[in-house]
């Protein structure tokens, strides 16, 4: 049987890829589990009737976002695959699917900052202090 160096880089970039997977899904499974910043709004802040009202305007808003937004960066992974299996080689199509993931996570993430401010903007300013601390806490704690 002959190996192709074409054959060698699809299947280093499948285990690659499978690793990733694995990892990701150890995180998740054995991670603590921390209280969210869903949570701490909703349980620490002692909201008003007014603030909860529109705070579920402000979640139902980001979760259709959110939602929209995984799902272009999983048709971007799919794009990836089918790239990989067409291209063998880092080309235009895996370079293309690459940058289409980029643009999908990176505006996850705006529209994620844009939701932090938007239910900020909601609380008090005595609700704001716990909350800033509570946002800060989270960016900065040291992953497990």
């Amino acid at each position: 049987m002959k190996l192709s160096w074409q054959g060698l880089i699809v299947t280093a970039l499948v285990a690659f890829a499978a690793g990733l997977g694995g990892v990701w899904v150890g995180m998740q499974a054995f991670q603590p589990d921390a209280p969210s910043l869903h949570d701490i709004v909703h349980e620490r802040l002692d909201l008003t009737s007014e603030q909860l009202g529109r705070l579920e305007t402000i979640e139902a808003d980001f979760a259709a976002n959110r939602q929209a937004l995984e799902l272009e960066m999983r048709a971007a992974n799919i794009d990836l695959a089918t790239a990989i299996r067409e291209e063998h080689g880092y080309g235009l199509g895996v370079t293309a699917a690459i940058e289409r993931f980029h643009r999908a996570m990176g505006e996850l993430q705006s529209e994620t900052i844009r939701h932090v401010f938007a239910m900020r903007e909601v609380l008090t300013p005595a609700q704001q202090t716990v909350f800033d601390a509570t946002v800060i806490e989270s960016l900065t704690a040291e992953q497990q």
